[in-house]
Protein backbone atom coordinates (compact mmCIF):
# COMPACT_ATOMS: atom_id res chain seq x y z
CA UNK A 1 0.00 0.00 0.00
CA UNK A 2 1.64 3.55 -1.00
CA UNK A 3 2.47 5.66 1.30
CA UNK A 4 1.28 9.59 2.11
CA UNK A 5 4.10 11.15 1.18
CA UNK A 6 4.50 8.89 -1.83
CA UNK A 7 0.58 9.62 -2.86
CA UNK A 8 1.49 13.18 -2.02
CA UNK A 9 4.21 13.33 -4.23
CA UNK A 10 2.35 11.59 -6.97
CA UNK A 11 -0.45 14.19 -6.64
CA UNK A 12 2.01 17.07 -6.54
CA UNK A 13 3.66 15.94 -9.79
CA UNK A 14 0.55 14.92 -11.60
CA UNK A 15 -1.06 18.62 -10.86
CA UNK A 16 1.85 19.97 -12.18
CA UNK A 17 1.12 21.40 -15.99
CA UNK A 18 2.84 19.13 -18.43
CA UNK A 19 5.72 20.91 -19.46
CA UNK A 20 6.53 21.47 -15.77
CA UNK A 21 5.83 17.91 -15.26
CA UNK A 22 8.08 17.07 -17.84
CA UNK A 23 10.91 19.18 -16.63
CA UNK A 24 10.34 17.76 -13.45
CA UNK A 25 10.75 14.32 -14.35
CA UNK A 26 13.85 15.46 -16.70
CA UNK A 27 15.39 16.63 -13.44
CA UNK A 28 14.92 13.84 -11.43
CA UNK A 29 16.10 11.20 -14.27
CA UNK A 30 19.45 13.39 -14.40
CA UNK A 31 19.76 13.11 -10.25
CA UNK A 32 19.50 9.28 -10.24
CA UNK A 33 22.15 9.23 -13.45
CA UNK A 34 24.27 11.36 -11.44
CA UNK A 35 23.74 9.08 -8.10
CA UNK A 36 24.45 6.06 -9.99
CA UNK A 37 27.38 7.82 -11.73
CA UNK A 38 28.93 8.59 -8.47
CA UNK A 39 28.21 4.69 -6.88
CA UNK A 40 29.71 3.61 -9.71
CA UNK A 41 32.71 5.37 -9.38
CA UNK A 42 33.08 4.77 -5.79
CA UNK A 43 32.96 0.95 -6.60
CA UNK A 44 35.53 1.28 -9.45
CA UNK A 45 37.68 3.21 -6.51
CA UNK A 46 37.35 0.33 -3.93
CA UNK A 47 37.82 -2.68 -6.57
CA UNK A 48 41.04 -0.64 -7.82
CA UNK A 49 42.08 -0.14 -4.10
CA UNK A 50 41.28 -4.06 -3.46
CA UNK A 51 43.22 -4.79 -6.60
CA UNK A 52 46.56 -2.92 -5.96
CA UNK A 53 46.34 -4.27 -2.38
CA UNK A 54 46.40 -8.05 -3.82
CA UNK A 55 48.71 -7.08 -6.66
CA UNK A 56 51.61 -6.06 -3.57
CA UNK A 57 50.49 -8.69 -1.42
CA UNK A 58 51.56 -11.31 -3.84
CA UNK A 59 54.86 -9.60 -4.80
CA UNK A 60 55.33 -9.64 -1.51
CA UNK A 61 54.86 -13.28 -0.71
CA UNK A 62 57.01 -13.55 -3.69
CA UNK A 63 60.20 -11.31 -2.50
CA UNK A 64 59.88 -13.27 0.96
CA UNK A 65 59.57 -16.73 -1.03
CA UNK A 66 62.85 -15.92 -2.59
CA UNK A 67 64.63 -14.36 0.67
CA UNK A 68 63.44 -16.76 2.90
CA UNK A 69 64.34 -19.51 0.58
CA UNK A 70 67.89 -18.30 0.15
CA UNK A 71 68.34 -17.67 3.84
CA UNK A 72 67.58 -20.92 4.71
CA UNK A 73 70.34 -22.50 2.82
CA UNK A 74 72.52 -20.25 4.05
CA UNK A 75 71.84 -21.76 7.73
CA UNK A 76 71.73 -25.16 6.25
CA UNK A 77 75.80 -24.49 5.06
CA UNK A 78 76.75 -23.83 8.33
CA UNK A 79 74.98 -25.47 10.76
CA UNK A 80 76.67 -28.51 11.29
CA UNK A 81 80.17 -26.56 10.99
CA UNK A 82 79.22 -24.74 14.04
CA UNK A 83 78.65 -27.47 15.81
CA UNK A 84 81.87 -29.44 14.88
CA UNK A 85 83.41 -25.97 15.89
CA UNK A 86 81.91 -25.35 18.75
CA UNK A 87 82.88 -29.31 19.81
CA UNK A 88 86.66 -28.28 19.06
CA UNK A 89 86.33 -25.09 20.69
CA UNK A 90 84.90 -26.76 24.12
CA UNK A 91 87.35 -29.57 23.92
CA UNK A 92 89.80 -27.39 24.32
CA UNK A 93 88.67 -24.96 26.96
CA UNK A 94 87.71 -28.62 29.26
CA UNK A 95 91.69 -29.11 29.35
CA UNK A 96 94.12 -27.98 32.14
CA UNK A 97 96.07 -25.31 30.94
CA UNK A 98 99.12 -26.88 30.85
CA UNK A 99 98.21 -29.68 28.18
CA UNK A 100 96.16 -27.16 26.11
CA UNK A 101 97.44 -27.01 22.42
CA UNK A 102 96.01 -24.51 20.05
CA UNK A 103 96.89 -26.48 17.16
CA UNK A 104 94.12 -28.76 18.30
CA UNK A 105 90.99 -26.52 17.78
CA UNK A 106 89.45 -27.09 14.15
CA UNK A 107 88.38 -22.85 13.39
CA UNK A 108 88.12 -22.13 10.00
CA UNK A 109 86.71 -18.87 10.86
CA UNK A 110 83.27 -18.58 12.17
CA UNK A 111 81.22 -18.51 8.55
CA UNK A 112 78.52 -16.82 10.02
CA UNK A 113 75.38 -15.91 7.92
CA UNK A 114 74.68 -12.51 7.12
CA UNK A 115 70.74 -12.41 6.78
CA UNK A 116 69.02 -10.78 3.12
CA UNK A 117 66.31 -8.94 4.70
CA UNK A 118 65.31 -6.43 1.45
CA UNK A 119 62.22 -7.93 1.23
CA UNK A 120 60.87 -7.53 5.25
CA UNK A 121 62.28 -3.85 4.59
CA UNK A 122 60.15 -3.08 1.50
CA UNK A 123 57.12 -4.58 2.82
CA UNK A 124 57.82 -2.46 6.33
CA UNK A 125 58.35 0.48 3.88
CA UNK A 126 55.19 -0.08 1.50
CA UNK A 127 53.23 -1.13 4.20
CA UNK A 128 51.97 -4.65 2.11
CA UNK A 129 52.61 -6.85 5.58
CA UNK A 130 49.50 -5.07 6.42
CA UNK A 131 47.63 -6.85 3.48
CA UNK A 132 48.65 -10.41 3.79
CA UNK A 133 46.97 -13.16 6.21
CA UNK A 134 47.85 -11.76 9.88
CA UNK A 135 48.77 -15.24 10.79
CA UNK A 136 51.06 -15.05 7.88
CA UNK A 137 52.80 -12.04 8.71
CA UNK A 138 52.96 -12.73 12.29
CA UNK A 139 55.32 -16.05 11.14
CA UNK A 140 57.19 -14.04 9.05
CA UNK A 141 57.93 -11.33 11.76
CA UNK A 142 59.22 -14.32 14.13
CA UNK A 143 61.34 -15.48 11.81
CA UNK A 144 62.70 -12.06 10.88
CA UNK A 145 63.00 -11.27 14.46
CA UNK A 146 65.39 -14.31 15.19
CA UNK A 147 67.08 -13.27 12.71
CA UNK A 148 67.81 -9.99 13.62
CA UNK A 149 69.03 -11.35 17.20
CA UNK A 150 71.54 -13.43 15.32
CA UNK A 151 72.86 -10.39 13.89
CA UNK A 152 73.09 -8.81 16.71
CA UNK A 153 75.56 -11.45 18.61
CA UNK A 154 77.49 -11.29 15.01
CA UNK A 155 78.10 -7.95 15.51
CA UNK A 156 78.84 -8.51 19.27
CA UNK A 157 81.14 -11.34 18.00
CA UNK A 158 83.13 -8.70 15.80
CA UNK A 159 83.59 -6.51 17.97
CA UNK A 160 84.98 -9.30 20.60
CA UNK A 161 87.26 -10.36 17.71
CA UNK A 162 89.00 -6.69 17.68
CA UNK A 163 89.30 -7.25 21.73
CA UNK A 164 90.49 -10.50 22.30
CA UNK A 165 92.77 -11.09 18.79
CA UNK A 166 93.47 -15.16 18.72
CA UNK A 167 97.32 -14.44 18.19
CA UNK A 168 97.46 -11.77 21.71
CA UNK A 169 95.03 -13.95 23.85
CA UNK A 170 93.89 -17.29 22.65
CA UNK A 171 92.25 -18.27 24.95
CA UNK A 172 90.31 -15.06 26.06
CA UNK A 173 89.06 -15.51 22.13
CA UNK A 174 88.13 -19.04 22.64
CA UNK A 175 85.72 -18.41 25.42
CA UNK A 176 84.03 -15.57 23.38
CA UNK A 177 83.65 -18.18 20.51
CA UNK A 178 82.18 -20.59 23.19
CA UNK A 179 79.38 -18.24 23.99
CA UNK A 180 79.27 -17.14 20.53
CA UNK A 181 78.68 -20.90 18.57
CA UNK A 182 76.59 -21.50 21.95
CA UNK A 183 73.89 -19.11 21.31
CA UNK A 184 74.41 -19.88 17.48
CA UNK A 185 73.89 -23.49 17.18
CA UNK A 186 70.97 -23.03 19.66
CA UNK A 187 69.17 -20.62 17.20
CA UNK A 188 70.22 -22.52 13.76
CA UNK A 189 67.58 -25.34 14.47
CA UNK A 190 65.06 -22.84 15.32
CA UNK A 191 65.10 -21.45 12.66
CA UNK A 192 65.67 -24.32 10.11
CA UNK A 193 62.26 -25.41 11.44
CA UNK A 194 60.83 -21.91 11.18
CA UNK A 195 62.00 -21.61 7.72
CA UNK A 196 60.34 -24.70 6.82
CA UNK A 197 56.91 -24.14 8.64
CA UNK A 198 56.62 -20.62 7.06
CA UNK A 199 58.00 -22.04 3.45
CA UNK A 200 54.85 -24.09 3.08
CA UNK A 201 52.61 -21.65 4.18
CA UNK A 202 54.06 -18.88 1.27
CA UNK A 203 53.43 -21.57 -1.07
CA UNK A 204 50.01 -22.31 -0.30
CA UNK A 205 49.09 -18.15 0.31
CA UNK A 206 50.56 -18.26 -3.77
CA UNK A 207 48.68 -21.17 -4.88
CA UNK A 208 45.39 -20.03 -3.17
CA UNK A 209 45.97 -16.81 -5.53
CA UNK A 210 46.61 -18.81 -8.51
CA UNK A 211 50.30 -17.49 -8.91
CA UNK A 212 52.80 -19.72 -9.84
CA UNK A 213 56.07 -19.88 -8.02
Amino acid sequence: MPSIAREEQETAVAALPTSRRSVFLHALGQIALIAVGVFLGLAADQWRERQQHRDAALASLRRFRAEVAENRRAVAAVRDYHVATLASVRSYLGKDHRTRNVADVKINGLQWVTFEHTAWDLALATQSLTYLDSDLAYALSRVYGVQQSYGDLTRGMTQAMYVLAPQENFDGFAQAVDTFLGDVTYMEPRLLTMYDEVLPRIDRALGASGTAR
